[in-house]
């Protein structure tokens, strides 16, 4: 009797771990951080286009109704291989379900994911997802700074081969969906980039994936070694560390979306920090006392998000603030501000509270004016890198860190 519970338990364990080995192995492939409440919109059908760092078998969506006031109704929703424009690719055209069901109600400030689809996707591959919106939205939830376009047609047609008949307009923002996650082989993981408009790619052009992840995400795939890790860009153009969005400062700061956007990405390994220069402009004229943050604060703030990462197992890399002298406006610095800028960029490069450094300042500073970017990197509003810029970023990455 003594063995023959000995054969069972042993049969139950191994059943267990055949169970287990089976599980997929998910890893976010690609992210769009929420940042702002959009319009409400009429029923319509939008398609947007998505790109995957890493490649695999099986994929989910993740939407989200977290700026919403009212249940947001979605479905039919359709994933597919991206062609060209609007089109996609034949065959690849797959019905999303949601706990087996085609259509969602996605509660005020909440999200969710879709039930896994097998689609093999290549790594860098583009994909459409396609949702209908069957009845007023009441105020959406925008990524504002896609740099990616999107289609908006009058009608149901998710699972339409093409999306640009005569009557259809296009967008330039991210509507609902925030992360597609990716069915990959085990060694598989994921490296965030928390930051703001740098990271978000503002200076690099439209529908060409040239925003700094992007180049990084396309760089690893060229080593064996490292093709399995996922680049997921958290990054809002306007975002501040210590403080929420305020105009023309945006999204919820990154002490509050921390958890959200980096710390519970399936698969997550790395953050990368590249973020302070928004709380240092927001401090130039503030609009209340908590705005006029000092050095301090910032970097208080950023040991903050250190000890959270460490506290989750995960490595954290710091990156210095770039100049942006000469920029206009409330972005132009003063030398109290610059002053701060300086002070932040020391406390990272020496404290060694970072388990790596980027020196993206020295790398794109002028030698000559070193508060200005050299004009080379210069998209030219002399804030923001050009993809030029953005590629150099990329390749200061030591990927020895990565291994």
């Amino acid at each position: 009797m003594r063995v023959k519970h000995l054969l069972a338990g042993l049969l139950a364990l191994c059943c267990a771990a055949s169970a287990v080995a089976a599980d997929p192995h998910w890893v976010t492939g690609w992210a769009a951080a929420p940042d702002s409440p959009g319009p409400s919109l009429q029923p319509q059908t939008i398609r947007q286009v998505v790109r995957s760092s890493v490649a695999g078998t099986q994929v989910r969506i993740r939407l989200s109704n977290l700026f919403g006031s009212a249940p947001l109704n979605l479905g039919p929703v359709h994933l597919a291989l991206h062609a060209a424009g609007s089109a996609i690719q034949p065959g690849s055209d797959r019905a999303l379900s949601f706990q087996k069901l085609p259509t969602v109600t996605i509660a005020p400030g909440d999200s969710v994911l879709s039930d896994p689809v097998e689609l093999r996707v290549a790594a860098l591959q583009q994909l459409a997802l396609s949702l209908y919106l069957p009845q007023e939205t009441g105020p959406s939830t925008l990524h504002g700074a896609a740099l990616q376009t999107a289609w908006l047609w009058p009608g149901e047609d998710a699972g339409a081969a093409t999306l640009f008949p005569a009557g259809a307009t296009t967008d330039d923002s991210r509507y609902f969906v925030t992360d597609l996650e990716v069915s990959a082989a085990a060694p598989a993981r994921t490296l965030v980039v928390v930051g703001d408009s740098i990271t978000d790619g503002v200076g690099s052009a439209d529908d060409r994936n040239a925003r700094w992840p992007d180049f990084l995400a396309a760089r690893l795939q060229g080593d064996p070694q490292l093709a399995t890790i996922g680049v997921a860009n958290a990054g809002i153009a306007g975002n501040r560390i210590l403080n929420d969005g305020r105009a023309p400062f945006v999204g919820p700061s990154v002490l509050a979306r921390f958890e959200r956007d980096a710390l519970s990405k399936p698969g997550v390994r790395w953050i990368v920090l590249m973020q302070g220069i928004n709380d240092i402009t927001a401090a130039k004229a503030p609009a209340t006392p908590q705005d006029d943050v000092s050095a301090q604060q910032i970097i208080a703030g950023m040991r903050d998000l250190i000890a959270k990462a460490h506290a989750s197992g995960l490595k954290i890399w710091g990156a210095t603030l770039l100049p942006c002298g000469e920029a206009k406006g409330l972005l132009r610095p003063t030398p109290q501000s610059e002053a701060k800028r300086q002070a932040v960029n020391r406390w990272i490069r020496t404290a060694g509270a970072f388990d790596a450094l980027l020196d993206f300042d020295r790398l794109l500073r002028d030698p000559a004016r070193p508060d200005q970017l050299l004009p080379a990197f210069d998209s030219g509003d002399h804030l923001h890198p050009n993809e030029v810029g953005y590629q150099a970023m990329a390749a200061a990455v030591d990927l020895r860190w990565l291994k």
